[in-house]
């Protein structure tokens, strides 16, 4: 129906163009004026019988194209506003992660001071742990050489007495009384 009426409206403002067309055109050279308005007429009932085939033709089709393509322009538009919020409240995260980058920053240089800190703390320990297992070896190390010293110096004086002590009982005693000595010795040892 409002096809329809759109016809008339468009054949109406047709014919009043043509009228003011003719209307303003030049005079003969008789002063008359003189238009074949049959012939008008007819050309105006062919363009309206061609409207009215097209119409009946295409019309329903022409009318669900328009339609389904303003549908289909308000569907992107709409979808072109979705995506301009979209992109605003992206956007917006992306500002607030950036004013946020540096308290990330602070937080990361943090964290590594800490991890830092952690392992010169491990670090420390263990040269700690190291140092007294190295005192502790050498206290060791140490006492054994004295106690090495000590044995080897009574070793030493040990035989210096014996060979002391033989040189003197090689001067003082002579061969009765080495007897004697030996025979007390003897007798000592098999009685005991």
């Amino acid at each position: 129906m409002k096809g329809l009426r759109k016809l008339l409206l468009v054949l109406g403002v047709m014919l009043l163009a043509t009228g003011v067309a003719l209307a303003a055109g030049g005079e003969a050279a008789s002063g008359e004026h003189h238009y074949d308005w049959t012939n008008l007429g007819f050309r105006l009932a062919n363009f309206a019988i061609f409207i009215a085939i097209i119409y009946y033709a295409a019309g329903k089709k022409l009318i669900a194209f328009f339609g389904g393509r303003r549908k289909g322009i308000e569907q992107e538009l709409n979808d072109l506003e979705t995506r301009k919020t979209d992109a605003k409240k992206q956007l917006g995260d992306v500002e607030k992660r950036i004013a946020d980058l540096e308290n990330e920053r602070k937080a990361i240089i943090a964290e590594y001071q800490a991890q830092g800190e952690a392992l010169k703390a491990a670090i420390i320990s263990k040269a700690e742990t190291s140092a007294r297992q190295i005192v502790e070896q050498a206290k060791k190390s140490a006492e054994n050489e004295v106690k090495y010293a000590k044995d080897a110096m009574r070793e030493e004086l040990a035989d210096m007495i014996v060979d002391a002590t033989e040189k003197l009982l090689k001067e003082r005693l002579d061969g009765k009384e080495q007897e004697k000595l030996i025979d007390k010795y003897l007798t000592k040892v098999v009685l005991n």
